[in-house]
């Protein structure tokens, strides 16, 4: 496991827990990468927000069948985006979150892994972070949109990811996993140091390097109604009356990660793990993160 807590931006704490690799001994540290899971949904809900609403003419409320094809015929952008239903109720489904990279490319013009690379992971030097663990071994279509040495950069991140490891009984055996490319929902490759770049520029106020501004971020962090547990991309909680901004990924029998933002004071814990075990425990996708012990560990050390 790796983890890291910052505060306004800048790494108070950083650490790696265990082996990334149990075979050659290799200790996890704040720059190995692994596969993030639902976590991909923040850079997701970040592009659909920059590209589609403040570059583009997408709204909320704009049904989902005007802008892609799709099954369900009253479902708009904002449904999709806070995994709600047309009646207003929540359902966590990251099949249906996923709905939105083609909405994502319709706005932009551009496949959605190229303009996660270009829009996030090479603009902010994440350095230790993939769209997807495809690019080791590229199809063509890859070779059509990243030259030679972004493959080759690629590569190099995703032959240092943590060996992904399933509970067998109280045994820990490595999980085999298929190859995955990545979409709004799922599949990014990225470590706790690069996520931490993503969450500074995020949450940056100024008027240089902005995601997304001011203003479309806090909408992202709202819910759009008090019974329902998300905003945009992230989850939305109040905990002894201080909002938190949280998400969590599971890749079933290999990875798990958990991210939480205290916006008022500026905090922000990341953890990943190669196991599932940061996640399938706590039935996170219900929206409770105080069910995890690793939130509320973190949760009574910073906000007691």
């Amino acid at each position: 496991m790796s983890a890291l807590v910052s505060h306004n931006g800048v790494v108070v704490w950083e650490q790696g827990f265990g082996r990334a690799d149990l075979d050659t001994g290799e200790r996890a540290a704040p720059s190995t990468p692994y596969l993030i899971g639902d976590l991909s949904q923040m850079f997701g809900a970040t592009l659909l927000l920059r590209k589609c609403g403040e570059q583009g003419s997408a709204r909320p409320d704009d049904l989902v069948s005007d802008w892609i094809p799709f099954r369900e015929d009253k479902t708009t952008l904002g449904h999709l985006a806070a995994h709600i239903t047309p009646s207003n109720t929540f359902k966590y489904d990251r099949a249906r979150f996923a709905a939105l990279t083609g909405v994502i490319e319709e706005c932009s013009g551009t496949p959605y892994q190229q303009l996660l690379d270009d829009e996030i992971l090479r603009r902010l030097g994440m350095a230790d972070s993939a769209p997807g663990t495809r690019m080791l071994t590229p199809t063509p279509e890859d070779r059509e949109l990243f030259d030679a040495a972004r493959l080759a950069a690629f590569g190099a991140v995703l032959r240092r990811v943590a060996t992904p490891y399933t509970d067998r009984g109280g045994r820990m055996v490595r999980a085999e996993l298929a190859p995955t490319g990545v979409d709004a929902s799922f599949g990014i490759v990225s470590s706790v140091s690069d996520l931490a770049r993503f969450d500074r520029v995020l949450g940056n106020d100024g008027n240089d390097d902005l995601l997304i501004q001011p203003a479309t971020r806090e909408f992202a962090w709202t819910r759009p109604a008090s019974h329902l547990p998300s905003g945009v991309g992230w989850f939305v909680q109040s905990y002894n009356g201080t909002q938190l901004v949280w998400q969590f990924g599971v890749v079933a029998g290999a990875y798990s990660s958990l991210i939480i933002k205290v916006p008022s004071s500026r905090l922000t814990f990341i953890l990943l793990a190669n196991s599932d075990r940061l996640s399938t425990p706590f039935a996170l996708e219900n929206g409770d993160v105080t069910t995890s012990v690793f939130a509320k560990l973190f949760l009574r050390l910073y906000l007691p």
